[in-house]
């Protein structure tokens, strides 16, 4: 299936105390069964960091990392919602929590299992 052309996307955290805007044709979706991933069960995109902007909120973002301290997973302060987080293996892009944006369907998008559990 080919993928949709190029948008940007309005998101947001829960409150809205974090806003941000992505371009992507959505390519595909993924979901991740690491421990985390698993336990957050969100539904990611992959951007470049090019293609994503931080609107407002920066001072409302808590940081997690764990095991290799390598990718950042973003949470926000005020209502928990996890929105982002910067990628291990391509530090250079960002898992965009779909559920996050606004008017978004993932409908007849491709969804990909990433095999997250095994990374050594």
């Amino acid at each position: 299936m080919a993928s949709r052309p190029m948008q940007t996307y309005q998101g947001s955290c829960h409150c809205a105390a974090v806003r941000f805007e992505v371009e992507t044709d959505f390519p595909e979706l993924t979901m991740c069964d690491c421990s985390i991933c698993r336990r957050k069960n969100a539904l990611m995109v992959k951007v470049h960091e090019s293609q994503f902007r931080l609107l407002a909120g920066e001072d409302s973002l808590a940081q997690y990392q764990f095991h290799t301290m390598t990718a950042r997973h973003y949470f926000c302060k005020v209502c928990g919602i996890y929105p982002f987080h910067r990628k291990r293996v391509t530090p250079d892009t960002l898992g965009i929590n779909v559920h996050c944006l606004e008017g978004f369907s993932a409908d007849g998008i491709p969804v990909r299992q990433a095999v997250g559990a095994g990374m050594p």
